[in-house]
């Protein structure tokens, strides 16, 4: 395949970006704004949840263990106390989200390691945050308890063996911010190429390029390189974003690779909507309809796959997101390599290649 060839789409293409500075500061900017609106709005932490303490025990023990629920950033203590001989009173109220009472006897259970049991009631109104006050609940009383008893001890009865691993602090931004740049940069990987032929339709320099002596996988390849680089710096922008501002780990170290593999297949996706579409706006719209909605909804970002119906599930492995998002999770949180995750590098390969055939007959059909 002659390389010069492409070279010099790829240059004529570079320097249509480069004139184009509003477009270019938008692609260079807009992932970045997103990266943190969107950080911040899709959190799913539940924070400052008003919890009442009844302590029957008042020891040192039942103090700190009260001050270990209102420390951990998760509980804030109510101002509305409740009736002792009836807790759950003040829960009818709205006041309070649960219910903590610490019975007599609590600390000499702590010292002679004995079974013992707290009674945490729950506001079950709102199932979500029932969920999260129950589970923040065990992790504090875990780590209380543990703190109290000799390394791998267990007290008879209560086994205490949950343990959370890749996401120890059950931090939403942890799960959310790496799906985020796999649907960030979609959008912004198909928007882009998908008003490069389009541009070509709309200011009449198509008909130069179809009777220039090169031949329309040339002309794909020669589009597409120009936009492979700015989809990377788009990636590396938002990543440094994801890991210096939101503090999402990075342990894995073969991102950059399937990033490439991605990005090829967001930006196919690109190419084949320019082959249809007639006009640059017509093509923003097709782009951000194909990527934004089923990135979002359909790709794990939010909902769990294995919860939807069947159908949903099938379409589900027709959208490059949900390959990646399975990716860069495993890359930055537990630093899995391509022996764990070919599979999904597999899917974005013939996806990849998939879409560009259907990219290059399409532009044959035009030619001819």
């Amino acid at each position: 395949m002659p390389m010069h060839k492409i070279y010099n789409i790829a240059s004529k293409e570079v320097r249509h970006i480069l004139r184009d500075v509003r477009s270019l500061v938008i692609a260079i900017l807009m992932p970045i704004l997103m990266t943190f609106l969107y950080g911040y709005a899709i959190n799913l932490d539940i924070k400052n949840i008003k919890l009442a303490v009844i302590d029957f025990d008042r020891t040192l023990e039942s103090r700190e263990l009260g001050a270990d629920f209102f420390n951990s950033g998760y509980f804030v203590p109510s101002l509305h106390q409740p009736d002792i001989s009836d807790p759950e009173r003040v829960l009818k109220t709205g006041n309070v989200g649960a219910v903590l009472t610490i019975r007599s006897g609590f600390a000499e259970a702590i010292h002679n390691k004995d079974e013992f049991e707290l009674g945490l009631v729950v506001d079950g109104a709102d199932a979500n945050t029932a969920a999260a006050i129950s589970s923040y609940s065990n992790i504090i009383l875990g780590e209380y308890v543990k703190s109290k008893l000799p390394p791998n001890f267990e007290i008879p009865g209560v086994t205490i063996s949950q343990q959370v691993l890749y996401n120890p602090d059950l931090k939403s931004s942890h799960f959310f911010v790496p799906g985020l740049i796999a649907v960030i940069l979609m959008m912004i990987s198909a928007l882009l190429t998908s008003i490069t032929i389009a541009r070509e339709k709309e200011t009449g320099t198509m008909e130069q390029l179809l009777t220039a002596p090169v031949t329309p996988r040339q002309i794909i390849i020669g589009k597409v390189i120009p936009y492979i680089a700015l989809a990377l710096i788009d990636g590396f922008l938002i990543l440094a974003f994801a890991v210096f501002h939101f503090g999402v780990p990075f342990i894995g170290s073969t991102l950059l690779l399937f990033g490439l593999i991605y990005i090829a297949a967001a930006l196919s996706l690109g190419i084949v909507i320019s082959t249809v579409v007639k006009t640059q706006q017509l093509a923003m719209l097709v782009a951000l309809l194909l990527t934004v909605m089923p990135s979002v909804m359909l790709s794990g970002f939010i909902f769990e796959i294995k919860n939807m119906p069947i159908v949903l599930q099938v379409l589900t492995h027709f959208i490059p997101a949900r390959y990646f998002i399975q990716i860069i999770r495993g890359v930055m949180l537990k630093g899995s390599s391509i022996q764990v995750l070919w599979v999904e590098a597999a899917f974005l390969i013939a996806m990849t290649i998939g879409l560009l055939a259907i990219a290059v007959k399409r532009f044959k059909l035009k030619i001819g």
